[in-house]
């Protein structure tokens, strides 16, 4: 990396990750911004919404462009935790069981449609989200880093879904919803189809995980000022107390919505948060982590809808000097 400041840094690299998927990806721009920054922020990405708009490739191709190893599990009803995991299994040479690593053992995991398969497969994730790590019958085995999964999930109105477990949706950063192109992009997308002359699309990696681990280490130093730190605090919290929710988000959320911002900043060129980032990333990181009451579902009132009313009813704190405040440690 060249001598220049942390944010400066994480642009230029990230607008080439970016610049190489948006060569296959079409008509995605934002999901795969916030994807990114969720990425260079530590975390792991769930996209959700209907079959056939291009989730898979955009995820596979994000992960090409990262230069990071990348596995694809297929959810399906009668998948088992050890499909995922890894088990140990007999060696007839040795007269020993040996552990056979999962396809979890990889930089980046696409877990495809997780919400086809049962819960308890789904919590099998949990820790090796967490931690970075699975144990297996006791004995613990360490991922490789970086490691991230990337998730893929249709609506549960869908036929053969199930819901995934709350305790699994918080350890996604974020979740977020890509949408219908527009005309002109659908039509993109046709005509780069039909000028590859193949089903197949192909990007290059542009960094490699070393890279991404170093741009990762330069977003912890991107600055955050105590009033934009407070003003994801209040966020945060206004979603506890908020018409239509049982449970709000937790520190958790106001962690995630505080690094994702800070990432933003980063990929904009910037050193310091401001709150606009914390807008930007309010709904992805704080929707999914909501439980609305029953009479809120009967309404057909979305969790995105409720952290919209309060993004747009929390005040912003009175602009600061982000530059020259001290830096609080929070990440």
């Amino acid at each position: 990396m060249s001598e220049a400041t942390p944010a400066t840094q994480v642009r230029t690299g990230g607008r080439r990750v970016l610049d190489a998927v948006r060569t296959v990806v079409v008509g995605m721009d934002d999901a795969l911004e916030l994807a990114l920054a969720t990425i260079l922020a530590g975390g792991h990405v769930l996209f959700e919404d209907v079959p056939g708009l291009g989730k898979t490739v955009a995820a596979r191709s994000l992960a090409s462009a990262l230069g990071l190893d990348f596995r694809r599990l297929q959810c399906t009803p009668d998948m088992l935790p050890g499909d995922v995991t890894g088990s140990y299994v007999y060696a007839p040479a040795t007269g020993t069981f040996e552990f056979r690593p999962g396809p979890i053992f990889t930089g980046l995991l696409l877990a495809d449609e997780i919400n086809r398969t049962t819960p308890k497969t789904q919590s099998a994730m949990l820790e090796a989200m967490a931690e970075r790590q699975v144990t297996v019958e006791g004995t613990s085995f360490p991922l490789p880093s970086p490691f991230h999964v990337v998730a893929t999930s249709n609506p549960i109105e869908f036929e053969g879904t199930y819901s995934l477990p709350e305790a699994q949706l918080d350890r996604f950063m974020v979740r977020l919803a890509v949408g219908y192109p527009s005309s002109d992009g659908e039509a993109e997308i046709l005509a780069r189809r039909v000028a590859r002359r193949q089903e197949a699309a192909h990007v290059d990696p542009v960094l490699t995980a070393a890279e991404l681990l170093e741009l990762q280490a330069l977003v912890e130093r991107i600055h955050v000022d105590l009033d934009v730190a407070a003003y994801c605090v209040s966020l945060a919290r206004a979603t506890r107390g908020a018409q239509h929710v049982a449970v709000g988000a937790s520190p958790r959320g106001s962690q995630a919505l505080l690094l994702v911002s800070r990432a933003l900043a980063a990929l904009d060129g910037r050193d310091y948060v401001r709150p606009d980032d914390l807008k930007r990333a309010a709904i992805p990181t704080l929707a999914h982590r909501l439980t609305l009451t029953p009479q809120a579902w009967a309404q057909g009132i979305s969790p995105e809808a409720v952290v919209r009313t309060v993004r747009d009813s929390v005040a912003v704190p009175p602009t600061v000097s982000a530059r020259a405040a001290a830096p609080v440690g929070l990440g």
